[in-house]
């Protein structure tokens, strides 16, 4: 068996999740500088998270449900994962964003499972809270490290894909490491770097 770890934001789908509901509630550029910090390392992955989520405090249920099934996914998204399945591999999304987004998502694109953090909604709002597993900069790697104990893969049948620095820690424990349209401080880590947005040139190098 081999692992395939995908990141959701601007990996598998087309922007961030938080910016596009940001955008709906007038807020975008304040959430996109946040992110923006956040991906390029410049403040740490938790802080961001936590603020993020807090800007959107009273946001309406029903409006971020209909928002994160709508969301645009990348180009060769699905045929990319189909492929990966054909030949071998589990096929699995880790996200700093949320299940509303990403569990969509895996019903549309078919990867094998997701992990992701969790907003907190209350009488049909959102209370500025989040929780869940992928909320650290360390997240992915020891999430990684568990699936392939689990799945008795090897570092070397492990290919990681994503675009920020938030994808550093899963690199570490990946013998296929793709910076897909990512920040600098990914592609120094990567040992493949995909700068044309569409997720099938992946394939070119497996």
């Amino acid at each position: 068996m081999k692992l395939a770890v995908f990141d959701f934001d601007s990996t598998l789908m087309q922007g961030e999740t938080l910016e596009f509901i940001a955008k709906e509630y007038g807020i975008e550029p304040l959430m996109k500088q946040i992110t923006t910090d956040a991906m390029q390392g410049k403040i740490d992955f938790f802080e961001s998270l936590i603020k993020r989520v807090a800007l959107l405090k009273g946001a309406k249920e029903e409006k971020i449900v209909k928002i994160c099934k709508e969301l645009p996914y990348t180009v060769g998204a699905s045929e990319t994962i189909s492929e990966l399945k054909k030949i071998g591999y589990k096929v699995v999304c880790f996200s700093g964003g949320y299940e509303t987004a990403t569990l969509p998502a895996q019903h549309a694109l078919g990867f094998d499972a997701q992990f992701a953090n969790i907003l907190h909604f209350k009488n049909g709002e959102m209370t500025g809270l989040v929780g869940g597993e992928m909320m650290f900069s360390d997240s992915k790697g020891k999430m990684l490290k568990r699936l392939q104990s689990l799945l008795n893969v090897s570092q070397d049948d492990t290919l990681t894909v994503g675009d920020g620095a938030n994808d550093l820690s899963m690199f570490q424990y990946a013998g296929k490491r793709v910076a897909f349209c990512a920040k600098p401080v990914l592609k120094e880590k990567a040992n493949i770097i995909v700068d044309t947005k569409d997720l099938r040139e992946i394939l070119n190098h497996i």
